[in-house]
């Protein structure tokens, strides 16, 4: 490195167009987040950090990592590029290499299910060592996402016999009593994106065959009341809208050889006022036992739109001066 510059090595054409992206696009992000410039001289990747020349050693160690994981990955996209520029930028951190080992599920259109920050991976291996796993976090962050994977693999292993996906009928202060049609066609609405997330993974006649059998259940948390679920894989989903009394419901209903994972927003509650949301109150009730564990995601796990992640800290910021 000399004159606030740092070269690497790259070994063809098609390594710096991978590099680059699609209309330089990746070369943006990583201009915004390190404040360097990158070219290609004479089959070198320059990057020269006269804006920020003290973050050029950070930026020049995030592209040798970057250059190895595009060696495994046939793209990436510029979301994804900003989350790992960002959370290296902020640790030094090179999460992704376990990631790319930790391949959690293939769709059925061959997509690689990974973690894609290093709350996700904190997150997927709670679950793989836990037998009740909670992640808490805002919109975007992966939880239930990523717990459905998790749960088809662990299906796929044969390490469950059935999956069990939950959610409560309870949402933006709707009474279901006003929505048109039967008990199930009122209730449809709530679990639509489980079922969306299903047919991703599994493709939908594969999901259906299963459904079916009683391999795969997809129901209302008042469903649960009075079973016990042995050898299953549960996810209780949107559980921050559920109380106290039907969370220690739901978390009796475990049963032998399964595991349970909770996934919730403690900032979107849509239970009426003056109702306390089981899982704010969980966390402190069940901290100390062994084989349970709390994640915690935030706005740099969203995994969604950078704005998305804007929204959220705008969000906290107007909350946190309502407070004051």
């Amino acid at each position: 490195m000399q004159n606030h510059e740092f070269r690497i090595l790259l070994g063809s054409v098609a390594e710096a167009q991978k590099i680059f992206g699609r209309l330089d696009v990746n070369v943006q992000v990583l201009e915004d987040v390190f404040g360097v410039e990158v070219h290609v001289e004479g089959g070198f990747l320059v990057v020269r950090g006269h804006k920020k020349p003290e973050l050029l050693p950070v930026a020049g160690e995030f592209l040798k990592e970057l250059v190895v994981f595009l060696q495994e990955e046939t793209s990436i996209t510029p979301e994804d590029l900003r989350k790992m520029a960002l959370s290296f930028k902020e640790n030094q951190n090179a999460w992704w290499k376990s990631a790319l080992q930790e391949t959690i599920f293939v769709t059925a259109s061959h997509k690689a299910i990974r973690a894609k920050t290093l709350g996700q991976l904190q997150y997927v291996r709670a679950i793989k060592e836990r037998e009740i796993t909670f992640c808490i976090g805002p919109a975007g962050t992966g939880k239930t996402y990523l717990a459905m994977a998790m749960a088809c693999n662990a299906l796929q292993k044969k390490e469950v016999s059935r999956i069990v996906l939950v959610r409560p009928a309870v949402e933006a202060g709707e009474s279901l009593g006003y929505l048109p049609g039967d008990l199930k066609e009122k209730i449809e609405p709530y679990l639509r994106p489980l079922y969306d997330a299903l047919y991703e993974m599994l493709s939908p006649e594969r999901f259906q065959k299963y459904s079916e059998k009683g391999i795969i259940e997809v129901a209302p948390l008042a469903y649960m009341r009075g079973r016990t679920l042995n050898d299953s894989f549960i996810v209780l989903d949107e559980a921050q809208n559920t109380t106290p009394e039907q969370m220690k419901m739901f978390l009796t209903r475990m049963g032998f050889g399964s595991k349970v994972v909770v996934t919730g927003d403690i900032t979107q509650v849509d239970l009426p006022a003056g109702k306390r949301s089981g899982l704010v109150v969980i966390q402190e009730i069940l901290k100390d036992i062994p084989g349970i564990e709390f994640v915690y995601l935030s706005e740099k796990d969203v995994v969604r739109h950078h704005l998305v992640q804007e929204i959220i800290l705008a969000y906290e910021k107007f909350e946190r001066s309502l407070k004051k």
